[in-house]
């Protein structure tokens, strides 16, 4: 595994690009499987996340055709689900996309039961619950999945969770069902309205996006895509924003979907944080309003109020631990409920090895103290995606030599994140044992 050594307390300065959405790309890849045709899409992120669903898609017959960040697929050939992958199903829990792409496809198969971050218990009753109400059987055995689909039909469903990947399972089920279905309930997340405008694209019939109720009338077929940009990914355009703002830095973070950082900005601005918004304009795929924000270094206070994530249109449940480090360094000190995983506020603590005050005071809820002043320290990267940047971002706030190993759940989600923050002023050297 590569680790990265880090000699921190240096500004950032300039502009740094956000990238383009892993949670969009990796529900858009597996709905192409829908096509049995060609599917052209650009401004794909290059990280791993992506490359263990093109696997995936390879393994069971999915012809895959790559010029840097655009992807050609063909699913219009026969899929073989028995010759699927095993290792990659288990490394993304993304692959649990399939469910829904493929219920109009394969009439019997297996999916191995899949990984991503370790955030304690994970339910997937919400993806089946809403999938059998469209034909999709699914009964869970001790490592893999056993998948039976019966003729697809129209279905009026509440979902139990406003997951996003159930959302999308229950989207992809409905739009090739035959008649009209409701899903109450839904998440209106951006990634669930990239996938609905990717399918629209294709032929889909949904009404409601980006509103928690959706309309669908089923069509016959999906049609060949020529081309779909993936939209920028907020949570990553955080991450920036995180980064600037806890090193004190004058930053801009280009290419910021707006409609999904209004909250954490407001946040921020209550906290104190100076900030501007320049050259509004429209998305690649016309769906999104994006912007450039300009970090302004500022004197922080607490939030007089506990921050936790929800749903959209609250504060993104992924964004909420990249307050973490920007709280170290407000005065006063803050509640964060991390209430929607089991353990991800466990990792919070990690933070403390480099100077953060922090308390843990139950598996979803931390007192997070400031201002702080980070030192330099040796760590293992956390084994879930935000906490692991966590410490990346505070390391580049602390004085000194820092060492963060076993860097894969960075890399996820995040492309070229070393070289970018390089460029604008970081020093991130990665070393990759022989």
């Amino acid at each position: 595994m590569p680790y990265l050594i880090i000699n921190g307390g240096k500004k950032l300065r300039g502009k740094v690009i956000n990238q383009t959405a892993k949670n969009s790309a990796v529900a858009i890849l597996c709905a192409s499987v829908m096509i049995k045709g060609k599917t052209v899409l650009t401004d794909v992120p290059q990280i791993e996340e992506v490359n263990r669903i093109l696997e995936l898609l390879k393994s069971i017959g999915v012809v895959v055709k790559m010029a840097g960040k655009k992807i050609e697929l063909d699913a219009s050939g026969d899929l073989n689900l028995s010759k699927i992958d095993k290792v990659s199903s288990e490394k993304t829990r993304s692959s649990l996309l399939l469910l829904g792409a493929l219920a109009a496809r394969v009439k019997r198969y297996k999916l191995y039961k899949s990984g991503g971050c370790k955030l304690g218990e994970r339910t997937v009753r919400p993806h089946l619950y809403a999938l059998e109400k469209f034909g999709v059987g699914v009964v869970s055995k001790d490592k893999f999945y056993e998948v039976e689909n019966s003729p697809l039909r129209a279905a009026e469903i509440v979902m139990y969770e406003s997951g996003d990947t159930p959302t999308e399972n229950a989207i992809m089920a409905a739009v090739l069902a035959p008649g009209v279905s409701v899903i109450k309930m839904a998440s209106a997340n951006y990634m669930v309205q990239d996938v609905c405008y990717f399918l629209e694209k294709a032929g889909a019939k949904i009404e409601g996006i980006g509103a928690t109720t959706l309309k669908i009338t089923g069509v016959k077929k999906l049609n060949s895509v020529s081309d779909y940009p993936i939209m920028p990914d907020p949570i990553v355009a955080m991450t920036y924003l995180s980064a600037a703002i806890t090193t004190k830095s004058n930053l801009t973070v280009s290419n910021c979907p707006m409609d999904f950082l209004d909250l954490e900005l407001c946040k921020l601005e209550k906290m104190g944080q100076k900030f501007k918004i320049i050259k509004k304009r429209k998305s690649k795929n016309g769906k999104f309003e994006v912007v450039d924000i300009k970090i302004i270094p500022s004197a922080l206070d607490a939030l007089p109020d506990k921050i936790y994530g929800r749903p959209f249109p609250g504060l993104n449940i992924d964004n909420l631990p990249l307050f973490v480090p920007i709280l170290t360094q407000a005065k006063g000190r803050t509640l964060v409920h991390d209430w929607a995983y089991e353990n991800r506020a466990v990792y919070y603590l990690d933070l403390v090895k480099l100077g953060a005050r922090i308390t843990l005071l139950d598996p979803h809820r931390v007192w997070v103290e400031g201002p702080t002043e980070f030192r330099a320290n040796e760590l293992m990267a956390p084994p879930a995606l935000r906490p692991a940047v966590n410490v990346l971002i505070c390391m580049l706030a602390a004085k000194g030599k820092s060492i963060l190993r076993d860097t894969y759940e960075i890399d996820r989600g995040y492309e070229n994140l070393y070289e970018v923050l390089n460029k604008a002023g970081a020093d991130i050297t990665v070393i990759r044992d022989k």
